[in-house]
């Protein structure tokens, strides 16, 4: 079996491949370790082998290991659907707050920042598949949401996140990769205050290779590094 640390080089040696057909240099794609329902004593190996952060999908599980310093040696994102009552929890905690959507969660992370005299970094999903059962903002509303989100005080926007439909075909895979990119890049020709296109996040385990070739610079993988969730 694996140890963690191989299949992060392993993982490693496939995004330098991916990045270097993508016109880019290894180092510009962000690594992020999706730790869900992993242990923390799981989660201190893959900081020092060489992750670029460490990615949680739920408040109650990210709060109870960041309490055992799981996190010590990486930045730490949140990547799951943020409830309005764990903004208090999360903010201030976490470096980069993915799955940010709506409105009324970026007032709430922008008072909570500002009462904290800090200014909290997000990303903001978009549900590019426009698919009913999962979070995110519509394509159609994303200009509207970032305008909202210049606005706000206590914020800043680095840029896009998307979890696209999987097919399990390359071509309905890429097609939804290749819209998310084309979006981020005309998102990236708008200028407003507070928002900048540095990020666009998409890419697991299954489809990170496809995603980065499509122009991701984010990947967030989890069973790749760590095996199977339980």
């Amino acid at each position: 079996m694996s140890t963690i640390s191989e299949n992060i080089k392993r993982i490693r040696d496939t995004i330098g491949e991916a990045a270097i057909k993508s016109d880019r240099l290894p180092e510009e794609i962000t690594l992020v370790a999706a730790s869900k329902t992993k242990p923390a004593d799981m989660i201190k190996p893959s900081t020092t082998a060489g992750v670029d952060a460490v990615g949680e999908n739920r408040a109650q599980e990210l709060l109870e290991k960041h309490s055992r310093d799981a996190y010590s040696g990486a930045p730490l994102h949140f990547i799951g659907h943020l409830q309005s009552n764990k903004v208090r929890q999360i903010v201030g905690i976490c470096d980069l707050i993915e799955s940010v959507s709506s409105p009324s969660l970026i007032e709430s992370i922008g008072k909570r920042a500002s009462s904290l005299g800090i200014v909290q970094n997000i990303l903001i999903e978009v549900n590019i598949g426009k698919e009913a059962q999962k979070s995110g903002v519509l394509p159609e509303e994303l200009e509207e949401l970032l305008d909202f989100s210049s606005k706000t005080a206590g914020i800043n926007v680095l840029g896009l996140m998307a979890v696209p439909p999987i097919f399990g075909e390359n071509d309905k895979n890429c097609y939804y990769f290749d819209t998310m990119f084309q979006l981020y890049i005309d998102m990236s020709k708008k200028k407003y205050d507070n928002v900048s296109m540095d990020f666009l996040s998409m890419g697991m385990s299954d489809s990170y290779v496809e995603a980065i070739l499509s122009g991701s610079n984010m990947v967030r993988i989890g069973t790749a590094i760590f095996g199977d969730r339980t």
